[in-house]
């Protein structure tokens, strides 16, 4: 079965000021799109084609670079959106809280560490935050459109948490100044999809 593009579960305005309008339509309707577009004719006549997102993620090795880069922008923009709301951050709640303090000491700490994941990713990648095979939190960058449930990651795990530092993520907003863009996030953040995360890679 084909995959789609899913659809963005709040309008493309609803993250303004931290993220503006234009960015999200262009990062959604065009950007994820085509990544979706694309894996579908990398997969096409595979036995990918039967397989969830995950599934191929956890097995990239054996497909061609075309599925790992598109099959892997599906799946990590897929989490980004789910991962923002309108009138989100804060502070984070319920189980996140605490094995975010458990695992490194606070929360200023942890955004600390995940921002800097992100401001020295070079050249284009994501900032991660996930739930190792030993299901505790850990912090981790990946390069292009790679993410820790595949099976070359450096650092392997569930992701819960996940921020795009590809330019056109806040490139119209924000330039080269990706710092400021991951300071804006944590504005928009939706703390109760990343504890639904939690709880499932948890298990």
């Amino acid at each position: 079965m084909a995959f789609e593009l899913p659809k963005l579960p709040y309008e493309y305005n609803a993250l303004e000021p931290h993220i503006d309008a234009r960015t999200m339509e262009i990062h959604h309707s065009k950007h994820h799109q085509a990544y979706v577009t694309n894996l579908n004719g990398a997969i096409a006549g595979s036995d990918a084609e039967k397989l969830s997102i995950e599934d191929i993620c956890k097995t990239i090795s054996k497909y061609p670079m075309p599925v790992r880069n598109n099959g892997g922008g599906h799946y990590n923009h897929s989490l980004f959106w789910t991962v923002m709301k309108q009138n989100g951050g804060g502070n984070p709640t319920g189980a996140i809280a605490a094995a975010i303090d458990s695992a490194f000491g606070s929360f200023d700490e942890f955004k600390t560490k995940f921002n800097t994941a992100g401001a020295t990713r070079f050249g284009s990648g994501w900032a991660w935050l996930i739930v190792g095979a030993d299901k505790k939190l850990a912090v981790t960058s990946t390069p292009n459109q790679d993410n820790p449930l595949m099976d070359i990651a450096e650092v392997k795990g569930t992701p819960v948490l996940g921020c795009d530092v590809w330019e056109h993520a806040y490139y119209l907003n924000y330039q080269n100044r990706r710092p400021d863009y991951m300071s804006a996030w944590w504005n928009v953040i939706n703390w109760d999809e990343v504890n639904r995360r939690f709880a499932e890679a948890s298990k």
